[in-house]
């Protein structure tokens, strides 16, 4: 705990934390309602310190140099060894924070509270968080620097995608497998490193595979490569237009043909995952088998993702595949859900 800070102000922050997972992420609230202590607030807080840049890289209504220094600021508020204050970032970033702001803004409005509860927490997991968080900012950074002239990001080739998938997602897993591997044998550890990589990137590819319109609407980013959108003769601008349906349809059925890649490496990662320090394999299993049930989703119906804007497991599907975890979970049903899944909605 912070030297000074009263304990219950801690536990009122923590509390509050664990609320705005709830408020931001519907399936990031899932995973950490799955863990225990102490494990359910490293995650928790470790998914926030990364919403916060992830907020600011995604807002379309503030200029991309705008928010390379909003980033940059915030990756040296992170730095230990600087004393910059948060109050600095909270100066630069206030005036962009939207007046009647959602669950995403009110995070960012609350970096101070977020900072001083993960300063609360002991040493070890604070060491292993700060530099995978640090690296995810970085390369965000280097991102809205790199498209500045754009207004957002465009992006252009398949590596170009996975090299924005790693800094978006892979560090969040290097960042999860640091904890959730602690005190494992060092052949399952090194087991789930291997597989990291893999793990997020199928999570990140089937998130951008389905976020096409709000992606270019709402945050003016184009995730879909240039490359795979020009031999489809679709102009990056027009990626949402009406006669570019059935083209568009076509790049996003690759995207997520390059995620189904990934899906048995994704598996091995959660064949080794142990369960220590409140971790539990369903926490990182249950998104695991929604990405492969929003994969099904993407082959059956992707037109959907231009002409809806949505594709996505239902709520009953969701609800039905955590009621399978209530006793936990073996290996093979492990094997078994994700073939169910992969073929026909789990609740039917």
């Amino acid at each position: 705990m912070t030297s000074g800070q009263p304990e219950y102000e801690t536990d009122a922050d923590l509390e509050w934390c664990y609320d705005a997972v709830h408020g931001v992420s519907r399936t990031f609230a899932i995973t950490i309602d799955r863990l225990e202590e102490p494990m359910a607030r490293h995650i928790c807080l470790g998914y926030l310190l990364c919403r916060i840049a992830d907020t600011i890289e995604d807002a379309g209504h503030i200029p991309p140099e705008t928010q390379t220094e909003l980033l940059v600021t915030y990756d040296r508020v992170l730095d230990p060894d600087t004393d910059l204050s948060v109050s600095t970032f909270m100066d630069d970033v206030s005036p962009w924070i939207p007046e009647n702001c959602d669950d995403d803004w009110d995070v960012v409005a609350e970096t101070p509270r977020v900072l001083r509860t993960f300063e609360s927490l002991n040493e070890e997991p604070r060491e292993i968080m700060r530099e995978p968080v640090r690296e995810l900012v970085d390369g965000m950074a280097m991102f809205t620097d790199r498209y500045a002239d754009e207004g957002g990001l465009r992006l252009q080739t398949v590596d170009e995608l996975e090299e924005y998938c790693w800094y978006a997602a892979g560090t969040v897993g290097t960042l999860i497998t640091g904890l959730v591997a602690r005190g494992a044998s060092e052949d399952r550890a090194q087991e789930m490193r291997n597989n990291a990589r893999s793990f997020a990137l199928l999570l990140q590819l089937v998130n951008i595979a389905k976020d096409v319109e709000n992606d270019y609407h709402e945050e003016n980013n184009v995730y879909l490569p240039a490359e795979w959108l020009e031999e489809e003769d679709v102009p990056v601008e027009a990626v949402t237009d009406e006669e570019n349906h059935g083209a568009v349809t076509n790049v996003i059925q690759r995207v997520t043909n390059r995620a189904e890649t990934y899906v048995d490496d994704a598996h091995r990662y959660l064949e080794a995952v142990p369960e220590r320090h409140g971790n539990r394999l369903s926490a990182w299993a249950i998104p695991y088998l929604l990405a492969v049930g929003t994969m099904r989703e993407l082959r059956e119906r992707p037109e959907d993702v231009v002409q809806e804007g949505d594709v996505k497991v239902s709520r009953a599907e969701v609800y039905a595949l955590i009621q399978q975890f209530e006793d936990g979970i073996s290996e093979s049903r492990l094997d078994d859900l994700r073939q169910a899944i992969a073929e026909e909605p789990l609740h039917r």
